[in-house]
């Protein structure tokens, strides 16, 4: 079974469109949250989603953008980031909202050779809002699993690829499709082959100046445009 990763989308559907071309030939595809926030193409992506989740198998979860948008709650985010979420709320249709409103916070799954995984957009011990940073110590991730029963734990949140395994369990993160933050404006995305349990890590190029473009038109802040060049 191949099994593919992706998170933080965020409305850039350029991005999603490159990744997508590639992570189709999964078996089931993990998605860890943020279909929306920061990009001007929160609609399509959304309805992207709903029509492939009638297709085939994908298990997708709330992230804090999505849940900010459907919700309007936008305290505790940077000043472009909150003009974002007001942006999206704005401009987003009512049946989308109600699809991430409806979105889970957390998703099992349990593959093939009987491993199983908890997907989540931050931590379990703060599902929406937690950065688990690749960095962290193996201290810090191995108290993060106590809180989790099953063999792995896979994130997204912070647009940073990560694979770190503690005791035979594993903490995994594809990295952003749409708004990378590790220095590399390529999107980011992986897959996880059960047969080897080899975690593979992928980028692609897609066209960030029509992203970039898109972004300004909107009326944007232009930060969120140009960062997109810097990886970060």
């Amino acid at each position: 079974m191949l099994i593919g990763l992706i998170s933080d989308i965020h409305s850039n559907w350029e991005a999603l469109q490159a990744v997508w071309r590639e992570v189709k030939k999964a078996d089931v595809i993990f998605c860890m949250g943020d279909l929306v926030g920061y990009g001007a193409n929160p609609n399509e992506v959304v309805e992207f989603f709903k029509e492939q989740m009638k297709k085939r198998e994908i298990l997708c979860v709330r992230g804090n953008h999505d849940n900010a948008v459907a919700f309007g709650i936008d305290w505790g985010f940077n000043p472009y980031a909150r003009a974002a979420v007001r942006w999206h709320q704005q401009v987003m249709s009512t049946e989308n909202l109600e699809f991430l409103r409806r979105l889970p916070i957390r998703q099992i799954f349990t593959d093939d050779t009987g491993r199983s995984y908890l997907i989540i957009h931050g931590s379990p011990r703060a599902p929406l809002d937690e950065y688990l940073f690749p960095w962290f110590p193996d201290s810090e991730l191995r108290d993060i699993l106590s809180y989790v029963k099953q063999d792995d734990l896979v994130v997204g949140h912070t647009h940073m690829p990560m694979l770190r395994e503690i005791e035979g369990r594993r903490v995994i993160n594809p990295g952003g499709v749409g708004q990378p933050r590790d220095g590399d404006w390529r999107a980011a995305y992986a897959f996880i082959d059960t047969e080897t349990q080899e975690v593979i890590f992928e980028r692609v190029e897609y066209d960030i100046d029509k992203a970039v473009r898109k972004i300004i038109e909107a009326g944007l802040p232009k930060f969120l445009a140009y960062r997109l060049y810097e990886g970060y």
